[in-house]
């Protein structure tokens, strides 16, 4: 990985970091605005004044929430209606972006060396398991060091 993208990855990876905690709180059935609205003993028509709309609108805003069919932009307003701060990010399932990189690349360098190999196999010219493990190793590290765009096909 080149020195700027592989500094680029551990800022990020950093950042990403502090959302993985909240990766495992779970959502409200009736979604954050509902719960957090009714736990403030707040009605729909006081969020709707705050919002300058109707307390139906609130419900639909509600409803929309908890069917993942509101924006960003409209929950940062919300969250501000209800004096709370809207705050969003992403977690890589791997961990870190760096252990994502490396499972992919090595997945890449996988398929590729397995599919040299069948060809070479076919022309018995196959290589052994130890030489495919280590020929897998040194393109996976390569494909990472160069940050290849087939990583993401």
């Amino acid at each position: 990985m080149r020195n700027k993208r592989g500094l680029l990855i551990q800022q990020l990876d950093r950042k990403l970091k502090l959302f993985q905690e909240a990766a495992t709180v779970r959502v409200p059935s009736t979604g954050w605005i509902n719960s957090i609205r009714t736990a403030l003993n707040m009605t729909m028509a006081q969020l709707g004044s705050r919002l300058d709309i109707t307390r139906q609108g609130v419900r639909q805003l509600e409803i929309n929430e908890a069917g993942g069919q509101i924006t960003i932009n409209r929950l940062r307003e919300v969250g501000l209606a209800l004096d709370m701060q809207f705050v969003y990010g992403f977690v890589p399932i791997d961990g870190s972006i760096e252990k994502m990189i490396d499972r992919k690349a090595e997945e890449l360098a996988k398929s590729i060396v397995l599919r040299t190999n069948q060809s070479m196999r076919l022309e018995d010219q196959g290589i052994s398991d130890d030489k495919i493990k280590e020929s897998i190793k040194d393109l996976a590290f390569e494909i990472k060091r160069e940050m290849r765009k087939s990583l993401w096909d």
